[in-house]
């Protein structure tokens, strides 16, 4: 299909027997990607060690992927619409398997960070790109079921990760993190370049070059502010980072507010109440749970002396549960709608980060078994379920740019959370040794302080769905999806 031919609108597939080839190349691609997002989490003392480095600069191999995919995500809409889905979805799968290379020919801690934002750089629109696809090309009555059976990596990759990433650290070496993505990135572009449809290009599209430069400048000040803050929040880097971060960010939301035609991220979808409302809550899911998956592996191995694999393991709980209720969450979607499921969701979430938090270094690790399956049941039931709700509180022609903006924001979300809880730890943990405590016993009391302040997120979280309604149908632009191109 011609890329200037604007193709009239039709039905959608219509039975999951015609996704499911479709479904199974976006699956494997977005796996890989999200997969790395927690992978490098549970290798994070290794590193420590064998970079001679601390933790508040290796904590940067994290939040430098993080703030790498948050910056080329917005391109996301842009890039399909001139180039075509497929096309960019599988150019992205080739971009992050040459950067998983190059992290693992890393010699030096700032080598290492520096890849894995060549890494994000390249795995940053796959997510936007998977959401978008799918939503066009599902029927609107069975969107929320077939977006829970493709959301089912966005939640089971992030907490396989660390189990994955832990065997591998104890039994091989931490480089084989990013080795073993090299077969099943080419296993991915492989499947999408014979499964995935190709979707018709705009035949004109303008790029918002003040946007691109000014909202990455926003985001990495933001979180480097953040992260230097664990040093001292008066220090020159501090202060300017966050200047920096505050006032681009400010900048950035006038330009897009004021730009006419294609910005690079769709503020004015923030003018609807139902749409914002339903954003800060996804900002909260997004924060407490990478919150628990960066924290409590370090937790595990520092504190209570296990090995990496153990500690990966002990994310096999939240797995499980995620992987059983992230299907039921989809189908209850389309049937209750997003209200009812988040608010069960938060609420578990929230008791689970409590019970966390209440757990001492001197318990058996059997103690997180529940709160970890607890974390993942809610994960489950509410994540998908959002993301489907914040999609269809826009309009149709909006999808690919809308995707973008919550994709985004749940890649700064990652990067703050791991910024914001390491500055806590970090912080809290001088607190006590000032007082006298040993440091173990400091660093233990640390940690339970960042948990209680994912509580406390949680506990807002909940008060924001409380507000959520259902969207309405949009009769006179429904959400269809335009004629497909199998070549």
């Amino acid at each position: 299909m011609s890329a200037q031919r604007t193709a009239p609108p039709t039905v959608p597939f219509t039975s999951m027997r015609q996704l499911v080839g479709p479904l199974l190349a976006i699956i494997v691609g977005i796996f890989m990607v999200i997969l790395d997002s927690t992978a490098v989490n549970v290798a994070v003392p290794k590193l420590v060690d064998d970079f001679h480095s601390k933790l508040e600069t290796v904590q940067w191999t994290i939040t430098g992927y993080a703030l790498a995919q948050a910056a080329v995500i917005p391109l996301a809409g842009w890039m399909t619409d001139r180039f075509g889905s497929k096309q960019i979805f599988i150019v992205s799968l080739v971009l992050f398997t040459i950067g998983s290379v190059l992290c693992a020919t890393a010699t030096t801690v700032d080598q290492l960070i520096f890849y894995r934002v060549l890494q994000g750089l390249g795995g940053g629109m796959v997510s936007p790109i998977a959401f978008a696809m799918t939503y066009r090309l599902s029927p609107p009555e069975k969107a929320g079921s077939i977006m829970g059976l493709m959301g089912l990596p966005i939640l089971l990759a992030p907490a396989l990760g660390p189990i994955i990433a832990g065997y591998l650290v104890d039994y091989v070496e931490w480089q084989w993190i990013f080795l073993i993505n090299i077969p099943v990135g080419i296993l991915g572009v492989i499947l999408c370049a014979l499964l995935l449809p190709s979707l018709p290009k705009k035949s004109h599209t303008s790029l918002d070059m003040l946007g691109i430069l000014i909202g990455p400048l926003a985001f990495a000040g933001l979180s480097y502010g953040l992260s230097e803050g664990s040093t001292s929040w008066t220090s020159d880097k501090t202060i300017i980072g966050l200047v920096v971060g505050v006032v681009a960010l400010a900048a950035f939301i006038v330009i897009e507010l004021s730009r006419k035609q294609e910005p690079l991220l769709e503020l004015r979808v923030f003018r609807s109440s139902l749409f914002t409302r339903g954003i800060l809550v996804q900002w909260v899911l997004q924060f407490v749970m990478f919150g628990i998956i960066f924290s409590v592996p370090f937790f595990m191995q520092k504190l209570m002396g296990m090995s990496a694999f153990k500690a990966g393991m002990w994310t096999l709980p939240q797995a499980i549960a995620a992987g059983v209720f992230m299907p039921i969450g989809g189908r209850l979607y389309d049937r209750i709608g997003a209200r009812p499921l988040v608010l069960a969701g938060l609420t578990i979430v929230g008791v689970g980060a409590f019970l966390i938090a209440r757990i001492d270094p001197t318990e058996s690790p059997w103690q997180f078994l529940v709160p970890r399956a607890m974390l993942g049941m809610g994960m489950g039931l509410s994540f998908l379920g959002l993301n489907t709700h914040l999609i269809q509180s826009a309009p149709s022609n909006l999808v690919s740019r809308v995707t973008s903006l919550t994709s985004a924001a749940q890649q700064i979300m990652t990067s703050f959370s791991v910024a914001g809880l390491t500055t806590i730890i970090a912080n809290r943990t001088a607190h006590y040794a000032a007082d006298g405590r040993a440091m173990p016993d400091a660093m233990t009391h640390a940690f339970h302080d960042a948990y209680y302040v994912l509580v406390g997120l949680a506990v807002f979280g909940l008060l924001c769905a409380a507000t959520l309604k259902r969207p309405k149908t949009d009769a006179a632009n429904p959400p269809v999806s335009h004629a497909v191109d199998m070549g």
